[in-house]
Protein backbone atom coordinates (compact mmCIF):
# COMPACT_ATOMS: atom_id res chain seq x y z
CA UNK A 1 0.00 0.00 0.00
CA UNK A 2 1.46 3.54 -1.17
CA UNK A 3 1.65 5.69 2.05
CA UNK A 4 -0.63 9.21 1.64
CA UNK A 5 1.21 11.00 3.97
CA UNK A 6 3.17 13.74 2.71
CA UNK A 7 6.88 13.45 2.42
CA UNK A 8 7.41 16.17 4.71
CA UNK A 9 5.65 14.90 7.13
CA UNK A 10 7.13 11.65 7.21
CA UNK A 11 10.92 13.38 7.09
CA UNK A 12 10.24 15.60 9.92
CA UNK A 13 8.33 13.55 12.58
CA UNK A 14 11.28 13.19 15.05
CA UNK A 15 11.98 16.60 14.26
CA UNK A 16 8.64 17.69 15.00
CA UNK A 17 8.47 15.89 18.19
CA UNK A 18 11.15 17.95 19.53
CA UNK A 19 9.68 21.47 18.27
CA UNK A 20 6.86 20.77 20.45
CA UNK A 21 8.66 19.48 23.27
CA UNK A 22 10.39 23.04 22.55
CA UNK A 23 7.45 24.44 22.52
CA UNK A 24 5.98 23.35 25.40
CA UNK A 25 9.30 24.24 27.31
CA UNK A 26 9.45 27.75 26.08
CA UNK A 27 5.54 28.24 27.15
CA UNK A 28 6.33 28.26 30.58
CA UNK A 29 5.68 31.19 32.37
CA UNK A 30 5.21 32.10 36.55
CA UNK A 31 1.93 33.37 35.30
CA UNK A 32 -0.64 30.90 35.55
CA UNK A 33 -3.24 32.98 32.58
CA UNK A 34 -0.21 33.45 30.43
CA UNK A 35 0.19 29.55 30.56
CA UNK A 36 -3.58 28.92 30.02
CA UNK A 37 -4.30 30.79 26.58
CA UNK A 38 -0.40 30.10 25.45
CA UNK A 39 -1.14 26.20 26.27
CA UNK A 40 -5.10 26.41 24.69
CA UNK A 41 -4.10 28.26 21.36
CA UNK A 42 -0.88 26.21 20.45
CA UNK A 43 -2.68 22.71 21.67
CA UNK A 44 -5.04 23.72 18.67
CA UNK A 45 -2.72 22.05 16.76
CA UNK A 46 -2.80 23.48 13.17
CA UNK A 47 -0.78 22.85 10.47
CA UNK A 48 2.77 23.94 12.14
CA UNK A 49 3.78 24.95 8.05
CA UNK A 50 6.18 27.74 9.21
CA UNK A 51 8.19 25.52 11.37
CA UNK A 52 8.26 22.98 8.78
CA UNK A 53 9.70 25.52 6.47
CA UNK A 54 12.56 26.44 8.87
CA UNK A 55 13.17 22.72 9.50
CA UNK A 56 13.48 21.78 5.81
CA UNK A 57 15.27 25.03 4.58
CA UNK A 58 17.95 24.53 7.36
CA UNK A 59 18.00 20.64 5.99
CA UNK A 60 18.13 21.35 2.67
CA UNK A 61 21.47 22.91 3.32
CA UNK A 62 22.86 20.13 5.62
CA UNK A 63 22.80 21.94 9.08
CA UNK A 64 23.18 19.35 12.16
CA UNK A 65 23.65 21.94 14.69
CA UNK A 66 21.96 22.45 17.79
CA UNK A 67 19.65 25.42 17.00
CA UNK A 68 17.05 24.85 13.88
CA UNK A 69 14.40 23.31 16.72
CA UNK A 70 14.64 26.35 19.01
CA UNK A 71 14.14 28.68 15.55
CA UNK A 72 11.39 26.42 14.35
CA UNK A 73 9.53 27.02 17.86
CA UNK A 74 9.96 30.75 17.93
CA UNK A 75 8.87 31.04 14.38
CA UNK A 76 5.59 29.21 15.81
CA UNK A 77 5.48 31.16 18.60
CA UNK A 78 5.46 34.63 16.08
CA UNK A 79 2.59 33.40 14.19
CA UNK A 80 0.69 32.05 17.18
CA UNK A 81 1.02 35.79 18.94
CA UNK A 82 -0.34 37.45 15.36
CA UNK A 83 -3.42 34.82 15.84
CA UNK A 84 -4.13 35.72 18.55
CA UNK A 85 -3.91 39.58 17.79
CA UNK A 86 -5.89 38.67 14.44
CA UNK A 87 -8.97 37.19 16.16
CA UNK A 88 -9.01 40.26 18.63
CA UNK A 89 -9.12 42.59 15.82
CA UNK A 90 -11.46 40.61 13.64
CA UNK A 91 -13.91 39.53 16.70
CA UNK A 92 -13.67 36.07 15.54
CA UNK A 93 -15.24 33.58 17.42
CA UNK A 94 -13.97 30.62 16.08
CA UNK A 95 -10.50 29.26 15.00
CA UNK A 96 -9.81 25.44 13.71
CA UNK A 97 -13.11 24.54 14.97
CA UNK A 98 -12.89 25.48 18.39
CA UNK A 99 -13.67 29.12 20.44
CA UNK A 100 -10.46 31.67 20.44
CA UNK A 101 -9.11 32.43 22.88
CA UNK A 102 -10.50 36.05 22.54
CA UNK A 103 -13.82 34.61 23.17
CA UNK A 104 -13.02 32.33 25.95
CA UNK A 105 -10.31 34.14 27.99
CA UNK A 106 -11.34 38.09 26.84
CA UNK A 107 -9.45 40.27 24.33
CA UNK A 108 -7.35 41.91 26.73
CA UNK A 109 -5.73 38.40 27.98
CA UNK A 110 -5.41 37.70 24.47
CA UNK A 111 -3.79 40.71 23.33
CA UNK A 112 -1.16 40.25 26.27
CA UNK A 113 -0.61 37.13 25.75
CA UNK A 114 0.41 37.57 22.66
CA UNK A 115 3.00 40.42 23.45
CA UNK A 116 4.28 37.35 25.56
CA UNK A 117 4.83 35.21 22.85
CA UNK A 118 6.36 37.70 20.48
CA UNK A 119 8.84 38.83 23.28
CA UNK A 120 9.61 35.43 23.98
CA UNK A 121 10.28 34.77 20.27
CA UNK A 122 12.86 37.28 20.58
CA UNK A 123 14.60 35.76 23.47
CA UNK A 124 14.84 32.19 21.71
CA UNK A 125 16.64 34.41 18.74
CA UNK A 126 19.22 35.74 20.74
CA UNK A 127 20.12 32.28 22.08
CA UNK A 128 21.72 31.50 18.70
CA UNK A 129 23.79 34.78 18.90
CA UNK A 130 23.02 35.12 15.07
CA UNK A 131 22.62 38.97 13.93
CA UNK A 132 21.23 38.46 11.02
CA UNK A 133 18.39 35.72 12.16
CA UNK A 134 17.78 39.13 14.52
CA UNK A 135 17.21 41.49 11.80
CA UNK A 136 15.16 39.19 9.29
CA UNK A 137 13.23 38.53 12.17
CA UNK A 138 12.68 42.96 12.87
CA UNK A 139 12.10 43.25 10.02
CA UNK A 140 9.14 40.33 9.04
CA UNK A 141 7.53 41.16 12.63
CA UNK A 142 7.62 45.04 11.36
CA UNK A 143 6.23 44.36 7.88
CA UNK A 144 3.26 41.50 9.41
CA UNK A 145 2.19 44.60 11.25
CA UNK A 146 1.89 47.02 8.54
CA UNK A 147 0.00 44.56 6.70
CA UNK A 148 -2.14 43.99 9.27
CA UNK A 149 -2.71 47.61 9.65
CA UNK A 150 -3.21 47.97 5.53
CA UNK A 151 -5.54 44.91 5.71
CA UNK A 152 -7.46 47.30 8.20
CA UNK A 153 -7.59 50.04 6.03
CA UNK A 154 -8.94 48.16 2.55
CA UNK A 155 -12.01 46.86 5.26
CA UNK A 156 -15.16 47.84 3.04
CA UNK A 157 -13.00 49.31 0.40
CA UNK A 158 -14.15 47.90 -3.17
CA UNK A 159 -11.66 49.86 -5.24
CA UNK A 160 -8.85 47.61 -3.72
CA UNK A 161 -7.02 46.45 -7.04
CA UNK A 162 -5.45 43.32 -7.35
CA UNK A 163 -2.08 44.60 -6.59
CA UNK A 164 -3.24 45.87 -3.28
CA UNK A 165 -4.66 42.69 -2.25
CA UNK A 166 -1.28 41.02 -2.76
CA UNK A 167 0.44 43.42 -0.99
CA UNK A 168 -1.60 43.07 1.83
CA UNK A 169 -1.07 39.05 1.83
CA UNK A 170 2.86 39.16 1.21
CA UNK A 171 3.01 41.52 4.34
CA UNK A 172 0.79 40.20 6.25
CA UNK A 173 0.81 36.20 5.25
CA UNK A 174 3.91 35.34 3.22
CA UNK A 175 6.60 37.59 4.68
CA UNK A 176 6.45 35.30 8.29
CA UNK A 177 6.94 31.96 5.09
CA UNK A 178 9.35 33.89 3.71
CA UNK A 179 11.17 34.38 6.92
CA UNK A 180 10.63 31.49 8.06
CA UNK A 181 12.65 29.71 5.19
CA UNK A 182 15.17 32.45 5.59
CA UNK A 183 16.28 31.82 9.25
CA UNK A 184 16.53 27.99 8.41
CA UNK A 185 19.11 29.18 5.67
CA UNK A 186 21.10 31.55 8.14
CA UNK A 187 21.75 29.16 10.60
CA UNK A 188 22.94 26.44 8.18
CA UNK A 189 25.48 29.82 6.80
CA UNK A 190 23.96 29.38 3.65
CA UNK A 191 25.40 31.07 0.97
CA UNK A 192 23.64 34.83 -0.02
CA UNK A 193 22.28 33.00 -3.07
CA UNK A 194 20.99 30.05 -1.06
CA UNK A 195 20.00 32.44 1.53
CA UNK A 196 17.85 34.19 -1.32
CA UNK A 197 16.56 31.15 -3.39
CA UNK A 198 15.16 29.68 0.35
CA UNK A 199 13.36 33.45 0.85
CA UNK A 200 11.86 33.76 -2.68
CA UNK A 201 10.22 30.20 -2.10
CA UNK A 202 9.05 31.18 1.31
CA UNK A 203 7.61 34.74 -0.03
CA UNK A 204 5.67 32.44 -3.24
CA UNK A 205 4.55 29.66 -0.90
CA UNK A 206 2.71 31.68 1.72
CA UNK A 207 1.61 34.04 -1.25
CA UNK A 208 -0.16 31.12 -2.62
CA UNK A 209 -1.35 29.69 0.62
CA UNK A 210 -3.09 32.71 1.15
CA UNK A 211 -4.80 33.09 -2.03
CA UNK A 212 -6.22 29.39 -1.53
CA UNK A 213 -7.49 30.17 1.88
CA UNK A 214 -9.23 32.84 0.29
CA UNK A 215 -10.42 30.62 -2.14
CA UNK A 216 -11.65 28.00 0.52
CA UNK A 217 -13.82 30.76 2.02
CA UNK A 218 -16.41 30.20 -0.85
CA UNK A 219 -15.52 26.45 -2.25
CA UNK A 220 -15.03 24.89 1.23
CA UNK A 221 -16.92 23.59 3.94
CA UNK A 222 -16.78 25.48 7.97
CA UNK A 223 -16.07 22.06 9.45
CA UNK A 224 -12.83 21.15 7.52
CA UNK A 225 -11.99 24.75 7.12
CA UNK A 226 -12.32 25.27 11.16
CA UNK A 227 -14.14 28.65 10.71
CA UNK A 228 -17.40 29.94 9.53
CA UNK A 229 -17.92 30.28 5.51
CA UNK A 230 -18.17 33.67 4.77
CA UNK A 231 -15.77 35.51 7.92
CA UNK A 232 -13.70 37.48 5.16
CA UNK A 233 -17.16 38.99 3.62
CA UNK A 234 -18.45 39.46 7.28
CA UNK A 235 -15.78 41.50 8.11
CA UNK A 236 -16.15 43.85 4.87
CA UNK A 237 -12.48 42.11 3.32
CA UNK A 238 -11.61 42.44 -0.14
CA UNK A 239 -10.34 39.47 -0.87
CA UNK A 240 -9.07 37.99 -4.75
CA UNK A 241 -12.17 36.10 -5.74
CA UNK A 242 -14.74 38.82 -4.59
CA UNK A 243 -11.97 41.74 -6.49
CA UNK A 244 -12.25 39.98 -9.33
CA UNK A 245 -15.93 39.62 -9.49
CA UNK A 246 -16.43 43.18 -9.35
CA UNK A 247 -13.79 43.73 -12.37
CA UNK A 248 -15.03 40.88 -14.08
CA UNK A 249 -18.77 39.65 -13.35
CA UNK A 250 -21.68 40.91 -14.61
CA UNK A 251 -23.21 44.29 -13.37
CA UNK A 252 -25.43 42.47 -11.22
CA UNK A 253 -22.49 40.14 -9.85
CA UNK A 254 -21.06 43.32 -9.04
CA UNK A 255 -23.28 45.05 -7.47
CA UNK A 256 -24.06 42.22 -5.11
CA UNK A 257 -20.05 41.86 -4.10
CA UNK A 258 -19.73 45.67 -4.03
CA UNK A 259 -22.95 46.13 -1.52
CA UNK A 260 -21.69 43.03 0.84
CA UNK A 261 -18.28 43.88 0.90
CA UNK A 262 -19.44 48.12 1.65
CA UNK A 263 -21.98 47.40 4.19
CA UNK A 264 -20.04 44.01 5.56
CA UNK A 265 -23.23 41.90 4.53
CA UNK A 266 -22.34 38.20 5.98
CA UNK A 267 -26.21 37.45 5.53
CA UNK A 268 -25.69 37.80 1.37
CA UNK A 269 -23.18 34.97 1.52
CA UNK A 270 -25.42 32.81 -0.46
CA UNK A 271 -25.89 35.74 -3.12
CA UNK A 272 -22.04 36.47 -3.28
CA UNK A 273 -21.31 32.90 -3.63
CA UNK A 274 -23.52 32.65 -6.91
CA UNK A 275 -21.62 36.00 -7.76
CA UNK A 276 -18.47 34.75 -7.48
CA UNK A 277 -19.05 31.36 -8.84
CA UNK A 278 -20.74 32.83 -12.10
CA UNK A 279 -17.91 34.75 -13.34
CA UNK A 280 -14.91 32.22 -12.44
CA UNK A 281 -13.40 33.61 -9.82
CA UNK A 282 -12.70 31.09 -8.29
CA UNK A 283 -10.62 29.33 -11.09
CA UNK A 284 -8.92 32.32 -11.48
CA UNK A 285 -7.90 32.83 -8.06
CA UNK A 286 -6.49 29.04 -7.92
CA UNK A 287 -4.61 29.74 -11.25
CA UNK A 288 -2.67 32.78 -9.18
CA UNK A 289 -1.93 30.44 -6.59
CA UNK A 290 -0.80 27.91 -8.64
CA UNK A 291 1.53 30.34 -10.32
CA UNK A 292 2.58 31.06 -7.18
CA UNK A 293 3.55 27.83 -6.21
CA UNK A 294 5.28 27.33 -9.52
CA UNK A 295 7.42 30.25 -8.58
CA UNK A 296 8.53 28.73 -5.55
CA UNK A 297 9.69 25.63 -6.88
CA UNK A 298 11.54 27.33 -9.65
CA UNK A 299 12.97 29.47 -7.19
CA UNK A 300 14.72 26.32 -5.18
CA UNK A 301 15.70 24.74 -8.69
CA UNK A 302 19.61 25.35 -7.88
CA UNK A 303 19.92 24.17 -4.38
CA UNK A 304 21.45 20.40 -4.11
CA UNK A 305 19.02 17.35 -4.49
CA UNK A 306 18.30 16.24 -1.23
CA UNK A 307 14.96 14.69 0.49
CA UNK A 308 14.32 18.08 2.32
CA UNK A 309 14.39 19.93 -1.21
CA UNK A 310 11.89 17.01 -2.80
CA UNK A 311 9.30 17.58 0.39
CA UNK A 312 9.92 21.42 -0.35
CA UNK A 313 8.78 21.03 -3.91
CA UNK A 314 6.06 18.59 -2.43
CA UNK A 315 4.74 21.38 0.02
CA UNK A 316 4.37 23.84 -2.72
CA UNK A 317 2.44 21.21 -4.61
CA UNK A 318 0.47 20.46 -1.91
CA UNK A 319 -0.22 23.99 -0.78
CA UNK A 320 -2.57 24.57 -3.68
CA UNK A 321 -4.84 20.89 -3.69
CA UNK A 322 -5.65 21.11 -0.11
CA UNK A 323 -9.43 21.57 0.86
CA UNK A 324 -8.57 23.27 4.86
Amino acid sequence: MVSTTPLFRSLLADDMQTVDRVIRARLHSDVVLIRQVAEYIISAGGKRLRPVLTLLAGKALDYRGEHLHELAAMIEFIHTATLLHDDVVDESELRRGRETANALFGNAASVLVGDFLYTRAFQMMVTTRNMAILEVMAEATNIIAEGEVLQLLNIGNTDVTEAQYLQVIQYKTAKLFEAASRVGALIAAASPEQEKALADYGMHLGTAFQIIDDVLDYSGDAETIGKSLGDDLAEGKPTLPLIYTMRHGSPEAATTVRDAIENARGDRFHEVLAAVQSCGALDYAKSEAVRAAEQAVAAIAGLPDSPSKQALVELARLSVERNS
